[in-house]
C-alpha cells in the first residue's frame, strides 16, 4: 500500500510543476496628475513600462499610447491642436469608458476634444 502511495506521489509531483503559473496582472496605468507641467508629465507618461505608442498620422496634432492591456489609452496634443498643450487619458472598465484630462492651454479648444473623444466611444464598425 506504500508502495502504490509513493508511485501515486512520484507522478502527481512533475504534473504539479508543471502547471502553468497565473499570470501577473498588468501594471496600472499612471493617472493623470493635473498639478504637473505639461512637458514633466508627458515625459512622465511616455517613459512608463507596457505603454505603446500609435503609429503617428503625418499633419495630426496628437500623440496616442496606449496600456498593451488596452485598458488604457493617453491623448497628448502636438502644437496646432486644438487645447494645445493637453493631456487626455481613457480608462475601460466594466464596459465603461472614462474620458480624464489636464487643460493647460485653450479651454474652448480643450472642450471640443474632448467632445471629439466622447463620440469616438459610441463608434461601431459597420
Amino acid at each position: 500500500m506504500r508502495g502504490l502511495a509513493a508511485l501515486t506521489l512520484l507522478i502527481a509531483l512533475p504534473l504539479c510543476a508543471c502547471a502553468p503559473k497565473p499570470q501577473a496582472a498588468a501594471p496600472a496605468a499612471l493617472a493623470l496628475d493635473c498639478a504637473m507641467p505639461f512637458e514633466a508629465q508627458t515625459a512622465k507618461l511616455t517613459a512608463q513600462p507596457h505603454l505603446v505608442p500609435a503609429p503617428h498620422a503625418p499633419g495630426e496634432p496628437y500623440a496616442y499610447y496606449s496600456t498593451e492591456d488596452g485598458h488604457a489609452s493617453y491623448l497628448i496634443t502636438l502644437k496646432g491642436a486644438p487645447g494645445y498643450p493637453a493631456i487626455l487619458m481613457q480608462q475601460a472598465s466594466g464596459g465603461q469608458v472614462t474620458t480624464t484630462g489636464c487643460p493647460y492651454g485653450d479651454a474652448r479648444g480643450y472642450k471640443q476634444l474632448v467632445a471629439y473623444l466622447d463620440s469616438l466611444k459610441t463608434w461601431t464598425r459597420r
